[in-house]
């Protein structure tokens, strides 16, 4: 799916629920998101939405806005402000057979249910040799760029990733928004789904519901043939526009959205890699341990004799995430993209 704002994507016939599709118009990602929501209520009467704020309110950044009002408090409520509350009470209702869609706030807030995704959300169905499946879908707000306090802009991503059973998400652009949401809940195993919150408020003209690629797939959103450029989430764009200026130098980037973080679509990746014979991850989050470095060495390992120069991770820096003010300091930028790209020696 392109992350152009006015780009267009094709309408499913059914969304799950027998409403006619809605003619094109601009939505935004918390809009896709919404629909999603509303229309996932109304296909399941076990699917419930829960968490701090999601109910009277409509969450702190409206994406629930509308449900209770629309579906009642018994299926869309406000939780106590007790994060490992709220994911414990989940696992008991979908081990009884309903669908729990829950929100972590912000980020950082998912960490006191730290332990709980970690040792229970994720383990169950391996624990129960397959007889109790967990379908729980954890919404996550994550990452920078909207002025956020301490405890209000982390990438987490690396957390969840390096957890075995759980599926990671984080779609880029309000399409995929709706589908992969979609397809989340539907799913009979846990889904960490991370909303970039900078990307909250872009627009695309969609007709909904729409359906995008399935999840643990990646997608090329630019071709380009001298180098492979991947990126997820809040950094789709960045690279999309790093692309934009490097072919003003001749330079053609291939831009890779991989949009499921866990599993990896190494058929997506390793097929340009061998194309372009270079690579550079671009993510948020620091880079020591970050989700880059597994990236990269999985990319080496498959491809290494297709290589001519190594991985570059452009990234965040080893801190914790900065104050509003120097937030436009800690972000990767084009500029910087486009400085990596230099680094490398292309006599090679």
């Amino acid at each position: 799916m392109s992350v152009d704002a006015e780009a267009t994507a094709s309408p499913t016939a059914d969304s799950g629920v027998g409403t006619a599709a809605s003619a094109p118009a601009p939505v935004t990602m918390t809009k896709a998101l919404n629909a999603a929501l509303r229309d996932s209520l109304a296909a399941d009467e076990n699917v419930l939405v829960y968490g701090e704020d999601v109910g009277r309110l409509g969450g702190v950044f409206r994406v629930t806005e509308g449900l209770r009002k629309e579906f009642g408090p018994e299926r869309v409520w406000d939780s106590p402000l007790a994060e490992s509350g709220i994911v414990g009470t989940a696992i008991g209702m979908a081990m009884g057979g309903m669908r729990p869609v829950i929100e972590m706030q912000f980020d950082a807030y998912a960490y006191p249910a730290f332990e709980q995704i970690v040792s229970h959300v994720a383990k169950m169905r391996n624990r129960t040799k397959g007889r109790a499946s967990l379908p729980i879908t954890i919404r996550i707000p994550y990452a920078g760029d909207i002025g956020g306090v301490e405890h209000h802009s982390d990438s987490s991503e690396a957390y969840w990733t390096s957890t075995p059973g759980l599926t990671v998400l984080t779609p880029s652009n309000p399409a995929d928004a709706y589908s992969l949401l979609r397809e989340s809940i539907a799913s009979d195993d846990p889904v960490i789904f991370m909303e970039p919150k900078s990307r909250y408020w872009m627009k695309e003209t969609l007709s909904l519901p729409v359906t995008t690629a399935p999840m643990n797939r990646a997608e090329v959103v630019r071709e380009g043939s001298d180098v492979t450029l991947l990126a997820y989430g809040p950094t789709v764009r960045t690279a999309v526009e790093a692309a934009e200026a490097g072919a003003e130098h001749g330079l053609s980037v291939e831009v890779i959205d991989l949009r499921t973080l866990s599993p990896f679509d190494d058929e997506t990746v390793s097929a340009s890699v061998r194309k372009t014979s270079r690579a550079a991850i671009i993510h948020e989050a620091a880079q020591f341990g970050g989700y880059g470095a597994e990236v990269a060495a999985r990319v080496t390992e498959r491809n290494f004799t297709h290589l001519s120069a190594p991985i570059l991770r452009i990234t965040g820096f080893d801190v914790p995430y900065p104050s509003p003010k120097l937030e436009e300091y800690y972000l990767p930028t084009v500029e910087r993209v486009l400085d990596a790209f230099e680094t490398w020696d292309w006599e090679l």
